[in-house]
């Protein structure tokens, strides 16, 4: 193999701004040279102009003559900046709040809902961040909303309110990869609020509603079927000992009357009633024939 090729690695860091060549040529050794001679001329003047302060949260990445004077940004504390050939800008490296807006999602089972989350993220690259990409924070909102849309674009209703969780660490997972170039490390993502349509809504409570009806009248059938297999055991308990079935009945009386009811129901045996009914009607066919 050719020498001569390099691998996709050496490829992308030539690429990758700031890192190339740094050698300033001959023009730009004299400007060097003649800044840095204005700079001993006007010295306790110039010193002022110089001198830059660089805050513990922020970077600053130097630019000589349009080049980026480091890989690594200066500060914080104190930095040299030479005029006229130097400019630097400052990144601030704390972690940023980015609130998505709600956004219109046509989810997979084609319910359309309203879905808006927070992505907290910081700079831990300030080269990247300001070499890389022209507005970091502005591209890292908007690929934010992309990759929520696209997200849950392929989730059902159900699975969004019930795996917030889980797509959240996916949108982070997308969002550190997409950015790392960037110089973007993503520490978390939140899915705040999923706004469905009233009609939904409504349905949703229907159904839910029609469920729970379903579910208690399961349970009061099982409760009956219960109930009547235990009331079948008592009734051949009872039937083994007719002196105990009087003894419930007398126990039922007793709880009524500690009531302080004015009306007392006494049971009687259907035996009884069919020995009256059939002596009855035993006498009524007799009478005629007597006659």
């Amino acid at each position: 193999m050719d020498s001569r090729v390099s691998s996709p690695e050496k490829q992308d860091k030539e690429n990758f701004v700031g890192v190339n060549n740094k050698r300033l040529g001959v023009c730009g050794w004299l400007l060097f040279s003649l800044t840095f001679l204005l700079v001993i001329i006007t010295f306790p003047i110039s010193i002022w102009m110089c001198l830059k302060i660089i805050k513990e949260y922020e970077r600053a990445v130097v630019f000589r003559l349009g080049r980026i004077q480091a890989d690594k940004a200066k500060g914080p504390g104190l930095i040299l900046v030479l005029p006229c050939i130097d400019v630097f800008v400052k990144v601030d490296l704390r972690t940023i709040t980015c609130d998505i807006p709600p956004q219109e999602i046509l989810t997979r089972d084609s319910v359309t809902t309203q879905v808006d989350g927070v992505v907290y993220y910081r700079v831990y690259s300030a080269v990247s961040a300001v070499a890389n990409v022209n507005n970091v924070h502005q591209a890292t909102f908007l690929l934010a909303q992309t990759t929520l849309r696209n997200v849950l674009g392929t989730q059902t209703l159900s699975q969004i309110l019930a795996g917030r969780e889980e797509i959240a660490h996916s949108i982070q997972t997308l969002l550190d990869d997409a950015t790392d170039l960037w110089g973007i490390r993503v520490a978390r993502v939140e899915i705040k609020d999923v706004r469905i349509p009233v009609q939904l809504q409504r349905s949703m409570a229907a159904e839910a509603e029609a469920t729970r009806e379903a579910r208690a009248k399961v349970l009061a059938a099982e409760g009956e079927m219960n109930a009547s297999k235990s009331l079948k055991s008592a009734s051949m308990v009872l039937a083994e000992s007719p002196i105990a079935l009087q003894l419930r009945y007398l126990q039922t009386l007793s709880t009524v009357a500690t009531e302080k009811n004015s009306t007392i129901v006494f049971p009687l045996p259907m035996n009884i009633l069919e020995g009256i009914g059939g002596i009855s009607y035993d006498n009524h066919k007799k009478l005629p024939n007597k006659a």
